[in-house]
């Protein structure tokens, strides 16, 4: 008898995969475009949205800033070497203003120092540095609120997608199915995978920019070294 059943039971199986293999029986799959997810997103989409544009917006405006402060003039130092030599304070000024980069700022100040003891022109090259650097990390912060807090978006919008599934769940009562569970799922997938998307785009534009203006830093830190070898170097 047992192997009757077993028998019947294969006999079965493959009548249902000939007819699941049938082109009348194969169910046509809809395509569902990246616009049509985003909607089933909900209302979590829309500061997701504005957090991804302000991001993108800050990492292009600071990328541009950050890389023209990067650029150097090899023969920068060499000619404020040679005005200081010459005792053309002023000319190496006008140099500095028309070069206007973080170093060439740096060494204005420090130009402006000149006669003064070394510890104070090296203090004053050292806080305009430090106010260079401030200035190229602005909106930083903002990207890496957004690298935490996208993500976390995105986590709330999978929990109240989940209670809005249950809720919906709970109403149907007996007539409950898996098309009432549809929305809920949608909104709390689509919300976590756009705010880890989001997150995980602003966290490497933000460690990009860091390690630009790290770049920018060692720069500077070398540029008033050598600064400071010059006005140290005999008459």
């Amino acid at each position: 008898m047992l192997q009757q059943q077993i028998a019947d039971t294969a006999g079965a199986v493959a009548v249902i995969a000939e007819e699941a293999m049938r082109p009348e029986a194969v169910s046509t799959v809809t395509e569902l475009s990246v616009w049509d997810l985003t909607m089933r997103g909900g209302l979590i989409m829309i500061p997701l949205a504005i957090l991804s544009i302000i991001s993108i917006y800050i990492f292009v405006e600071r990328y541009i800033v950050i890389f023209k402060a990067g650029r150097e003039d090899t023969s920068f130092m060499k000619r404020i070497k040679e005005y200081i030599h010459d005792g053309e304070v002023e000319s190496a000024r006008n140099l500095c203003a028309r070069t206007d980069t973080p170093y060439a700022r740096l060494i204005s100040k420090g130009i402006s120092r000149i006669g003064r003891p070394m510890q104070d022109v090296l203090v004053t090259i050292e806080n305009t540095g430090n106010m260079e650097i401030a200035r190229l990390e602005k909106g930083l912060p903002w990207l890496a609120t957004t690298a935490a807090g996208g993500p976390m978006i995105g986590f709330l919008g999978t929990v109240i997608g989940m209670v809005n599934a249950f809720y919906n769940l709970a109403s149907a009562g007996t007539s409950a199915n898996i098309a009432v569970l549809a929305d809920g799922i949608y909104a709390a997938l689509v919300t976590t995978v756009a705010g880890l998307i989001v997150g995980i785009i602003a966290l490497f534009a933000y460690n990009f920019l860091v390690a630009r203006i790290n770049k920018v830093m060692n720069s500077l830190e070398a540029k008033t070294m050598e600064f400071m070898d010059l006005l140290n170097e005999p008459a």
